[in-house]
């Protein structure tokens, strides 16, 4: 089990970055959360078995059709048990 914050740094304003970010965390068994920040960048949590935690950050890396990624900044966390995949307010 492996936790990491993630910052993205993108153009994403109505490409439903978020929603298939989730989608995308679900569908791999990743647990954690995602907002945006007041600086427009994309932060989330991601936790879960190591290959699923890299599968997200490849697809994170990219984002939905339509969004323009400029940087990934990764931080290694300890595990806390996140309990499913929430998108957060900002």
């Amino acid at each position: 089990m492996v936790r990491r914050l993630v910052v993205v740094r993108c153009l994403v304003q109505g490409v439903g970055f978020r929603a298939e970010a989730a989608r995308a965390a679900r569908a791999r068994g990743v647990a954690g959360w995602i907002r945006n920040r007041s600086d427009g960048a994309v932060e989330a949590v991601l936790e879960g078995e190591l290959a699923a935690v890299d599968s997200m950050l490849r697809w994170l890396s990219e984002g939905p059709p339509g969004a323009v990624v400029s940087a990934l900044e990764v931080r290694e966390e300890e595990p806390l048990g996140a309990p499913g995949f929430v998108i957060r307010a900002c």
